[in-house]
């Protein structure tokens, strides 16, 4: 005779996101207790969590939390295996408590935000092994950016309809402009810059580009007086496409990025951009 009813089966499927079967076999292990056949369950998804290290996780959602003033924010990413996870409300319901942590713990780096307890006794790790188990798939997370120094902006893009956000851009300003904040974090968004401005750009970076620019003009057979200014021109177009400040906007091709910044009269301070799985 079963030691547990229909709706101790319902309530560990909601706890923990397993099939049917297997809870009600973990249930009538554990006697009934629904605590006990949780801990079980999780014992067991562990060991699938090993099976599932060296799967792919490409898809997912970038999510974000920002404060009602506008003071500080948060974006992370979460990824995972198929889209099919990515947009259930278990999954979305996990990168937003995690959202929800960093925005109260201001971990330094993804490390420290890992090794931090999200729960009394449970770190961010467990966590998201935890999540790893009842969801059945690979699920990892290794970025986030947190801004708290100025007036904080997320944009989150869907690249399709029936997705959770796959692009998230956090930006930070010296002042509040919603309005700017909004353009600029489209644009981000739409045209992926690198850097913020020439002076971010490594200068080993600089050295690579301006060697390939070299290289591929003396390969065209460009005279040689002539080499000099072709390649600082070159070297240039590559600061407008990677650096933020130096692209056309998106809005008005007319005018860069820099120039909209100044006509508003803000200065961008920083921005982060994150493409699930990229």
């Amino acid at each position: 005779m079963a030691n547990y009813t229909a709706a101790d089966v319902k309530k560990l499927r909601e706890l923990t996101g397993v099939g049917m079967m297997d809870c009600k076999k973990a249930l009538e292990e554990a006697d009934g207790d629904v605590d006990k056949a949780v801990e079980a369950l999780r014992i067991k998804g562990q060991k699938g969590v090993a099976k599932r290290e060296g799967r792919s996780a490409e898809n997912g959602a970038v999510v974000s939390l920002i404060a009602d003033d506008n003071t500080s924010g948060v974006i992370v990413e979460l990824k995972c295996e198929t889209d099919f996870v990515a947009k259930g409300e278990k999954f979305q319901a996990v990168a937003n408590q995690i959202a929800e942590h960093v925005a109260k713990t201001s971990p330094a780096d993804i490390e420290a935000l890992l090794a931090s307890e999200i729960e009394a006794g449970k770190t961010v790790q467990a966590f998201v092994d935890e999540a790893n188990a009842q969801l059945g798939e690979k699920i990892v997370l290794d970025r986030f950016a947190q801004y708290n120094d100025g007036f904080v902006y997320a944009y989150m893009h869907r690249t399709m309809p029936d997705l959770p956000p796959q692009i998230g851009v956090l930006v930070e300003f010296d002042k509040a402009d919603a309005a700017t904040a909004k353009g600029i974090a489209q644009h981000i968004a739409a045209f992926a810059p690198k850097y913020l401005t020439r002076e971010d750009v490594p200068a080993e970076v600089v050295e690579s580009e301006r060697r390939v620019a070299e290289e591929t003009t003396r390969a065209e057979g460009k005279p040689e007086a002539a080499l000099p200014k072709i390649v600082e021109g070159r070297v240039n177009g590559f600061f407008k496409d990677a650096t933020l400040l130096g692209q056309p906007y998106a809005l008005d091709n007319k005018k860069s990025v820099e120039k909209v910044l100044a006509e508003a009269g803000v200065t961008l301070k920083r921005f982060s951009r994150i493409k699930v799985g990229i």
